[in-house]
């Protein structure tokens, strides 16, 4: 049991917390959240014993075991799974004598060690470790490479397997989802709610949050305030609590009237279907969207529309990317089209950021085949990396007016900052000692500014917290533009993204479903590769000619089938053209008949002749549809 009472703590001449009191109980997986520099981390901190509090009480349990994420990882020679055996002490402790043992040909040592290693699960620990790294994302064949070999972002997760092969009482983690991908965070939230101690956990990851936790604890005006549930619950529960508050009641019926908006304009059409499902979730759960947007006052902005949308924007045409001449993907045939909103689906490793960089800029991983860019797509890109591009010594005015030129009055960039929490004399400092999240939101702030028609995002919300990540996500809703983004946030996607590519065994092919759809793919494909490794099979790579999951499907390779394919996907894009056109008829019939002068009693006859107008094209539309949906799933193989 960990226990605060009357807890006050302060970082230098900062009150992070004031009278906290909190009960904690074994078992229980809490989630600490609340706005950046709250004090979240210096919390994680006291209870590490790094730091102590300036009053009140922290009690513990006696004999409580505890594991932390290590923030460093030496470039050892050693190899990666026997870097992560040596988070579990005992482990390491009883293998370093019984190797001395051996060395020694000591049999009398060994006997008495053998019985305590069997008791710590000693001679299944190197199989749990690999589990462990499989479920990271390591491939099989270099968990034997050296923990040098890795870079920053791997040896991270070597310290987060660590911190998960330690026997413990008590798992400290603090923003563990931030180098995963979206696979190995779904995995994460599984070995979480299987985990037996207590877990207090930072994270701006609403699902994973969602998923894994019991408890949130949240830091507000330095008060700590524990809720039960999960962290829809807790939302919900604040949401009411603040929706007392005349202003945010106000946000709410704003928000609600703008969801509403695009669900009644898209609902009825197939193009959009998925999209406007998403825009539904988000409209369920108002109450939560609502008291997010209460602690982000100073962060809402928007995408400008764009001057012109060309359509396709982006196609490629059997193309291949790699490196070094060796493919990393090969035979991509895939397009972006005005107003697609493309979610980029894959564990790390498998291409997905070389994927979105070749349809970015081309560059040297662009091997071989076609990449057609429409005259006028003016491409945002956001990468991983954005941050490092950033020069420490600009302040963010200066690193405005160096995007835009001589296109803006000072006054208009000091306003145009305004909106991303850039105040005052804020914007007049160096940026090197930002923090990572302001940073993010200068460099958001950049693209904005660029007024793009396609925007392709690599991991947009890594520094950000769950405010700044609503407004990002709002930004995106409304953006009119095309949007392709590869991100962990399962959250983001959803709300953003209404079709799927999956990159998986060396191709990139559409994915007929949604973020539920493909966290039980790829949950199957790891347990039947568990179950491979259980025969004791030879594992090779799959066969990309023939996908095993049928809920993606992918261009034929022979010549015939390609002909087939090409025409199958042109009366596709008919029939899309004319469910289109069709919905935008509907759509003004039913305008028309919306107009209160048209039942002034002199137009009956309009009126009928407009209703069985409305009629006809409902029904023909109803066909489109149909017709539509039976091509898509005959096209899938389905």
């Amino acid at each position: 049991m960990i226990q605060l009472k009357s807890v006050s703590l302060r970082r230098g001449t900062q009150l992070l917390l004031e009278d906290a009191d909190l009960t904690l109980l074994p078992g229980q997986r809490m989630g600490l959240v609340g706005k950046n520099g709250t004090g979240k981390s210096s919390l994680l901190a006291m209870f590490e014993g790094e730091i102590a509090p300036d009053s009140g009480d922290i009690e513990w349990a006696g004999g409580q075991r505890m594991a932390t994420v290590e923030q460093e990882t030496p470039a050892l020679e050693a190899s990666a799974v026997d870097y992560v055996l040596d988070g579990d002490r005992d482990y390491a402790r009883l293998n370093a004598a019984l190797l001395e043992a051996e060395a020694e040909n000591d049999g009398m040592r060994m006997a008495e060690i053998y019985p305590e290693f069997e008791a710590i699960g000693g001679f299944t620990a190197r199989a749990r470790a690999a589990r462990l790294l499989d479920g990271l994302g390591f491939a099989p064949a270099s968990i034997d490479n050296p923990v040098s070999s890795f870079s920053g972002g791997w040896r991270m997760r070597l310290n987060l397997a660590r911190a998960l092969i330690a026997p413990s009482d008590i798992l400290l983690l603090d923003e563990p989802t931030n180098h995963l991908d979206l696979d190995a965070v779904f995995w994460l939230a599984d070995w979480l709610v299987n985990y037996p101690g207590t877990l207090i956990v930072v994270s701006h990851d609403r699902d994973f949050l969602d998923h894994v936790c019991t408890h949130i604890a949240h830091i507000e005006n330095q008060k700590l305030n524990l809720y039960t549930g999960h962290y829809s619950d807790f939302e919900a529960m604040r949401a009411e609590r603040l929706a007392q508050n005349a202003a945010l009641a106000d946000k709410i019926a704003k928000e609600r009237e703008r969801l509403q908006g695009f669900i009644d304009r898209f609902r009825a059409k197939a193009t959009k279907a998925r999209a406007a499902q998403s825009r539904v979730k988000a409209l369920e759960r108002l109450p939560t969207i609502a008291a997010s947007h209460a602690d982000r006052d100073d962060f809402s902005f928007y995408f400008p529309t764009p001057k012109r949308a060309p359509d396709p924007m982006v196609t490629l045409e059997d193309v291949s990317i790699g490196y070094d001449g060796t493919p990393l993907i090969e035979d991509v045939s895939l397009q972006i089209r005005a107003g697609d909103r493309i979610g980029v689906l894959g564990a790390n490793g498998a291409g997905k950021t070389t994927l979105i960089r070749v349809i970015a800029d081309g560059g040297e991983t662009w091997l071989s085949g076609d990449r057609f860019v429409a005259p006028g797509v003016q491409v945002g890109y956001y990468t991983q990396h954005q941050l490092d591009q950033l020069d420490p010594r600009d302040t963010p005015l200066i690193a405005l007016e160096r995007v835009a030129g001589k296109t803006g009055s000072t006054q208009k960039l000091r306003d145009f900052l305004g909106r991303f929490g850039f105040v005052g004399d804020r914007i007049f400092e160096p940026i090197e000692p930002f923090s990572g999240g302001e940073k993010a939101r200068l460099a958001l702030a950049l693209l904005v500014w660029k007024a793009p028609n396609l925007l392709i995002l690599d991991e947009p919300t890594n520094h950000l917290d769950l405010a700044m990540r609503e407004a990002l996500a709002e930004a995106l809703q409304t953006f009119e533009g095309a949007i392709l983004v590869v991100s962990h946030d399962k959250s983001l996607i959803e709300l953003v993204c209404d079709r799927f590519w999956w990159v998986r065994d060396g191709a990139a092919l559409p994915f007929d479903g949604d973020l539920d759809d493909y966290r039980e793919a790829v949950t199957e494909r790891r347990r039947a590769h568990n179950r491979e490794q259980a025969a004791d099979k030879p594992k090779g790579k799959a066969n990309k000619k023939a996908p095993a999951d049928p809920s993606s499907w992918g261009k034929p390779r022979d010549k015939a089938s390609r002909a087939k394919a090409k025409e199958q996907k042109k009366r596709l894009d008919r029939l899309e053209a004319e469910v289109e056109r069709l919905g935008k008829q509907l759509a003004e019939i039913d305008a028309a008949l919306a107009d209160p002068a048209l039942y002034d009693g002199q137009k009956e006859a309009e009126i009928t002749r407009l209703q069985a107008e409305r009629g006809e094209i409902g029904a023909r539309l109803e066909v489109a549809e149909t017709t539509w949906l039976e091509a898509q799933e005959a096209g899938s193989g389905r």
